[in-house]
């Protein structure tokens, strides 16, 4: 293993480490912004580095994956509409080689794009034209989700329909074979299991889970159940592990309505 030069970096917890002569500094919040558009790339820098955090840019998706690789940023903000190699088939790339945190940023608003873009791997999408305060108001939701596990509060192991979530190890094993569940499913896993027998609504847990912006965001949280289920239900159509209590929230495990 070579020695450190100044100015190498690395990562621990999420934070960028600089190594200088006689010892470490902290490094800013690393943020890749990919478009197309230069006025936006210019405009979204500005704006992000006056909030503190240290900016990257790529206007096409071959320049967004070098960059990903070669300078592993904390979140990628990431446009879907560009010549050659559009958002999403960056985004399918990127989660063969990373699971860093992905915004999607894009005029196609539809459901049924939001829904492709977090069933590929984002953590968020806006629609443009958007709010470039609730762009950073979403950047500090993925920078709290990114805190390191043991400020979460563990507890025992829960075993229900052969299923066995361990919050403390973080690990989850269904039937009998390890299952590997994204950030977003284990945050939203380990939440439902420190709840386990109890109602959680739908405010409560996207509350917790994406903060206090994402609170009235009802299809963001029905994609990642959807796709939980398909991961640890027999039969993710007609679940029982994980059930809803339409139009008031969900229950893992038992009936317990407190």
């Amino acid at each position: 293993m070579r020695a450190l030069m100044p100015f190498d970096t690395f990562r621990i917890w999420g934070y960028h480490l600089r190594y200088k002569v006689g010892g470490y500094a902290m490094k800013q919040f690393r943020i890749l912004l990919v478009d197309d558009e230069v006025r936006i790339l210019n405009f979204l820098r500005s704006k992000l580095r006056a909030q503190g955090y240290e900016v990257l840019t790529a206007s096409n998706g071959a320049a967004a994956l070098e960059q990903a690789r070669a300078q592993e940023p904390d979140l990628i903000v990431l446009d879907v509409v560009m010549p050659k190699m559009g958002g999403f088939e960056v985004l399918q790339e990127l989660r063969s080689f990373s699971p860093v945190p992905v915004i999607i940023l894009s005029a196609k608003g539809a459901d049924a794009d939001k829904i492709r873009g977090l069933g590929l791997g984002a953590d968020d999408y806006i629609s443009k034209p958007f709010n470039p305060d609730e762009l950073v108001a979403r950047i500090e939701a993925v920078r709290r989700r990114l805190e390191p596990e043991e400020k979460r509060k563990a507890t025992p192991p829960l075993s229900v329909e052969g299923v066995t979530i361990d919050t403390e190890e973080r690990s989850i094993v269904v039937r009998g074979r390890e299952v590997r569940l994204t950030r977003i499913e284990w945050l939203l896993l380990s939440e439902l299991a420190r709840n386990a027998g109890r109602l959680m609504l739908y405010e409560e847990l996207l509350t917790r889970i994406w903060g206090l912006e994402y609170r009235d965001d009802l299809q963001i949280l029905r994609t990642w159940i959807s796709r939980l289920r398909y991961k640890i239900e027999k039969d993710p159509e007609h679940p029982t592990l994980l059930r809803t209590v339409p139009k008031t929230g969900y229950i893992l495990g038992g009936a317990k309505m407190s």
